[in-house]
């Protein structure tokens, strides 16, 4: 751009600022108070991974700041309540309805209500204390918002003024307001132990609840997602790749999970409890019996029929798959077309240059001599699937929310956010990736991916939308980075040896420094103050495994949410934590039976203990003036100061 381009440019955009600041006087005083906000510390980041589904564990680990607030609760009121008081005032808390619901009106007299709002008031104070007034004002409910302003701002240690304390919360309970406003005190003081929440993928699937999750974060004022392969599962589905589809039932059926379908989404499985009933009522369908890790509260499935409607939309999806594979060379995916690789005269499958005898022989819907093919029926069954994925309305915001708040990869103040990988060759070399746009590698493919993914859902481009099911398991999916999806093998083959997945080569050479930085340059980043924050690969803390690798320079936050994981971690998995002082790793440790860590038994009661570990304190605490959001507000002030002296000068 010439000079003189550039001034008009310039002088454009300072008459834009100018409606906004009008004058000297108002330009100055938001330098002020850009500067101050500059000053205070940093707001406490959460950063979550590989929840599936687990609702229970979730919401008490997101509500309970991962036991940052219980501890915050002992520093402030330990000399005034019991161990046992302040368990219940943090159980209070996070579960503010549920908890209140318990009490008669014997235990909540106008007394206790009186004094549990000294106390949460108390306890709010101290969550506020980084935060401006202007800030925390936004996280007000708006019935209240006077009345909580004043309280958390009154000194109450002038005698006048608490009594002026004391009569706005005689008011309160007075006017049988008290146990409202207990309720909007506990869920500010969540949301002010959070400032920013990541989820680093994988929400859905293998837990019951995906979809109460997904509500909890609809109602969180500042969260983003970075995709994971199950994320991009459901998201396919909404955008109707019916291969993904027939995937999502699949698990969910394999889990158990009809109350996430049936309660949460509205998706109907009646048609296809009839269909497989009928195909296969003389088949035990033995490799498709579901895992059952929690039982059903709306939608009890009898086992049996639970194994039939397993292989039923298995052999659909794998169907399904082979006409995506058929479709789309440039995937290279032609050995996971694993319908038409059977011998159907001795029931034999070829998989990698090795024959292999399968363990089932029925296959009523398969047409030997066109493998892919959907019988009449299965079509029928496809139609009624996809209708319900379309018409869920819950399910639809909830995808819209993924796209609106997601992407494949986030930069967020020096730390490298994403689920799975970046695809490495064994040299250390980023993987090239052919597309139909062309080759792409590292973060320019990561770019295009995100394009796709948003041409999928909101154009519904129909190569974007088949390129979803390549995203959930692809061998160079960044999401899931693995050799294949072993799905066929698992159900139809014994020998382990076709079972196995082999990861990329990422996930071994990123244990090295050299390979984080190179990673961390490839995406605009310091390597000297970055970090890289993973999920996706469980870590198995019980073999003596570390969340913490490349000499700190990468986390690897999937422990073990997942009941369907715990026994091999040992855990339930971590909360990464980055506040003002230091970045901390929560240990979620299992509080139960053992019966319930084996899946035997069925126990909604098991508790997660967080025990918070500080794995990098910070030299000197972190300001605004260190984030991303301070860059912003420094460029901000430069360009009102830039305004000023277009005022002072005359210029406008």
């Amino acid at each position: 751009m010439d000079k003189g381009k550039k001034e008009i440019t310039d002088r454009r955009y300072l008459r834009l600022l100018a409606e906004k600041y009008p004058n000297s006087a108002a330009a100055k005083s938001e330098i002020i108070n850009l500067s101050s906000i500059l000053s205070l510390p940093k707001g406490t980041e959460y950063f979550f991974s590989d929840i599936h589904g687990e609702y229970e564990a979730f919401l008490n680990l997101l509500r309970s700041a991962s036991g940052t607030i219980r501890d915050k609760i002992t520093m402030l009121l330990s000399d005034s309540m019991t161990e046992i008081e302040q368990e219940e005032l943090a159980q209070l808390v996070y579960f503010p309805v549920e908890t209140l619901k318990r009490y008669g009106r014997e235990e909540l007299t106008p007394e206790m209500e009186k004094l549990t709002i000294y106390r949460l008031i108390k306890l709010c104070k101290e969550l506020s204390s980084k935060y401006t007034r202007s800030k925390v004002r936004k996280k007000l409910p708006a019935d209240y918002s006077y009345a909580i302003d004043e309280l958390l701002n009154v000194d109450t240690s002038d005698k006048d003024k608490k009594r002026y304390f004391d009569e706005i919360v005689n008011a309160i309970v007075d006017t049988n307001a008290g146990t409202n406003f207990i309720i909007h005190l506990c869920v500010l003081a969540q949301q002010l132990a959070v400032d920013k929440l990541h989820i680093i993928g994988d929400i859905f699937d293998r837990g019951p609840r995906a979809d109460i999750i997904m509500n909890e974060l609809l109602n969180f004022p500042d969260v983003d997602v970075q995709w994971g392969n199950h994320d991009i599962s459901w998201m396919g589905a909404a955008c109707g790749n019916l291969a993904l589809v027939a995937n999502v039932v699949r698990i969910a059926v394999s889990y158990n999970n009809f109350d996430v379908l049936e309660d949460g989404y509205g998706i109907n499985m009646r048609p296809l409890s009839m269909f497989a009933s009928n195909i296969y009522k003389d088949d035990e369908c033995k490799s498709f019996a579901p895992k059952i890790w929690d039982e059903n509260e709306f939608d009890n499935v009898d086992a049996k029929l639970a194994a039939k409607m397993h292989k039923a939309i298995a052999i659909i999806q794998f169907k399904l798959e082979g006409q995506i594979i058929k479709r789309h060379p440039e995937y290279e995916m032609d050995d996971r077309n694993v319908l038409e690789r059977i011998n159907y005269k001795d029931f034999t499958v070829d998989i990698e240059g090795k024959t292999y005898k399968l363990n089932d022989t029925s296959f009523p819907t398969i047409d030997v001599n066109n493998p892919l093919q959907l019988t009449d029926g299965e079509r029928e069954l496809l139609n009624t699937l996809e209708a319900s994925f379309k018409h869920s309305e819950l399910l639809n915001r909830h995808v819209e929310f993924l796209y609106t708040k997601g992407s494949m990869y986030s930069c967020c103040n020096s730390n490298l956010l994403y689920h799975g990988c970046i695809p490495m060759n064994e040299d250390g070399t980023f993987t090239e990736v052919k597309f139909k746009a062309g080759t792409f590698k590292g973060k320019k493919m990561l770019d295009h991916i995100n394009t796709i993914a948003k041409n999928a859902y909101y154009v519904g481009d129909e190569s974007s939308v088949d390129f979803m099911w390549y995203l959930w398991c692809g061998k160079n999916s960044s999401v899931y980075g693995k050799s294949k999806m072993a799905a066929f093998e698992n159900y139809f083959i014994d020998d382990k040896e076709a079972h196995k997945e082999y990861y990329n080569p990422y996930y071994v050479l990123s244990n090295s420094e050299d390979i984080c930085d190179k990673i961390f340059v490839e995406f605009g980043l310091n390597p000297e103050h970055s970090h890289i924050i993973n999920g996706h690969v469980p870590v198995k803390l019980k073999d003596g495994e570390s969340p913490v690798k490349a000499g700190g320079k990468l986390y690897v936050i999937d422990g073990g949410i997942s009941k369907a994981y715990r026994t091999r971690t040992g855990i339930a998995g971590y909360t990464l934590i980055y506040n003002s002082h230091h970045i901390a790793l929560a240990e979620h440790n299992i509080d139960t039976n053992e019966k319930v860590l084996a899946g035997q038994n069925v126990d909604k009661q098991y508790k997660i203990s967080p025990v918070i570990k500080i794995t990098e304190p910070m030299a000197e605490r972190v300001r605004v003036a260190d984030t991303d959001i301070g860059k912003v507000l420094k460029e901000r002030i430069e360009d009102l100061k830039v305004l000023i002296n277009a005022y002072e000068e005359g210029i406008l």
